[in-house]
């Protein structure tokens, strides 16, 4: 998450973004054409255009963050440049869970699941009275293996934890680990923190005969891994970007989608061939290599056109087609740096902004978009990862863990209803990334 403020000041001209900030973006602001969009005019001379670029590639060139490398950047590196981020101890001691609020029997529809990236475990999570975060408090946790990272649950109950060692399948409804099915890639050794090789984004087949997990190699390209979940065993492996932050999966079942982080691109695997082909999804364009902070963190799958949504720095949503490799842009007004991303029943997108990477940047926010392009930005108190929406479509849930340091050891409630009040900030395992609603 860390690279050249610099660079992406002298590339986010396209959209202005002078003016207050309004709680509510009408959709002519939240949405549109790309075309209505022109270059945005810089009242700098030329000279000092040209020497701030100039700073901003030696930057993205010294920086790196969640975009690079095991050798660009030690993992206590602040996030941004100019403001030193709270270490690991300010985040306060880890949410552990309270024996006497145990569930005695199997364990309550609507618990939340977090990955702990900052221990071995995933933690079930009371969300409190009718799923507010009021009164709610973590209820158990469950030994999974190093620095989990994400993770999805069945229909059958069954959690699928992408790990630093394998992939830990977990019975939610009983609150035990049944089996660690172990990476076919060699990812190097068992780390922690934010470079670690081994499992990131992770998805679940529409039929959930399979699960799909993106294996991250430190200073090379990744993989999917194909695990067959009747047998547990890895059935496959195709060759994707670098650093497969997320993994999604069509709206059909037929394709699987790796964002690549550090490659600037989406790989598409034919689900049944495993063949490969990457489509570059690079708004601001590639300048900085790995240490730019405008890559690709997150995607969603849009069901009724399976159309793949993915956030850019709170300016701007690029919008995939994977039949054909497009990408159109649409306008987004948080103006911070993004990384979550979820979708309502209803077609809302959430979207987590985790803070400024510049002087002119917006602070961390959830951004709730509807699906014509009207916006609201709710303001989150320090940096979070990822989101997860109720299935009434309600409640948004958005871990405080966070990637880089700078993180906090919860989970902050947001209620969607117009009038929701206050986010209400719910202490919860340690570094949450990952989220499910059971």
């Amino acid at each position: 998450m860390t690279g050249g403020h610099g660079l992406r000041a002298a590339l986010r001209g396209t959209f202005p973004t002078s003016g207050p900030r309004a709680a509510v973006r009408a959709p002519g602001r939240g949405g549109g054409s790309p075309a209505s969009f022109g270059p945005r005019a810089d009242p700098r001379p030329p000279a000092a255009r040209v020497r701030r670029l100039a700073l901003g590639l030696v930057a993205a060139a010294l920086l790196a963050g969640c975009s690079a490398g095991p050798t660009e950047a030690a993992p206590d590196t602040p996030d941004t440049p100019d403001t030193p981020a709270p270490s690991s101890a300010e985040a306060g001691p880890a949410a552990t869970p309270d024996p006497s609020r145990t569930p005695t029997g199997r364990t309550p529809d609507g618990t939340l699941l977090v990955a702990d990236f900052g221990s071995d475990t995933v933690t079930f999570v009371d969300p409190g009275e009718d799923g507010s975060g009021r009164g709610g408090a973590p209820i158990a946790s469950v030994e999974v293996g190093t620095a989990p990272y994400g993770l999805v649950v069945g229909e059958d109950g069954r959690a699928w934890v992408a790990t630093a060692e394998g992939v830990a399948v977990v019975d939610t409804r009983e609150r035990t680990r049944l089996a660690l099915v172990p990476y076919a890639t060699e990812s190097g050794p068992v780390t922690t923190g934010e470079y670690r090789g081994g499992g990131m984004g992770i998805a679940l087949a529409p039929d959930g005969k399979h699960v799909y997990v993106g294996v991250n190699v430190p200073g090379g390209d990744g993989a999917v891994e194909v695990i067959d979940t009747a047998t547990r065993e890895v059935t496959g492996t195709a060759p994707v970007g670098m650093r497969p932050f997320d993994v999604d999966v069509s709206p059909d079942g037929r394709e699987v989608y790796a964002t690549d982080h550090d490659s600037f691109d989406v790989t598409a695997v034919d689900a049944d061939s495993l063949k490969t082909r990457r489509m570059e999804v690079a708004p601001y364009g590639t300048e900085g290599g790995l240490g730019s902070w405008l890559k690709p963190h997150y995607a969603v799958v849009r069901p009724g056109d399976g159309k793949l949504l993915l956030p850019f720095e709170g300016e701007r949503l690029a919008v995939l087609d994977p039949r054909t490799g497009k990408v159109t842009i649409e306008r987004m007004t948080a103006d911070t740096h993004q990384h979550g991303a979820a979708l309502a029943p209803d077609g809302t997108l959430l979207v987590v902004g985790t803070g400024p990477i510049g002087p002119d940047d917006e602070d961390p926010s959830l951004t709730v978009r509807s699906p014509n392009g009207e916006e609201r930005v709710v303001p989150l108190e320090g940096p979070h990862e990822d989101v997860a929406v109720s299935k009434d479509g309600r409640t948004a849930y958005v871990t405080g863990g966070f990637t880089r340091d700078g993180y906090w050891n919860g989970i902050t409630v947001v209620g969607l209803d117009e009038g929701s009040g206050e986010p209400v900030r719910l202490e919860a395992g340690n570094r949450p990334l990952g989220i499910a609603i059971l």
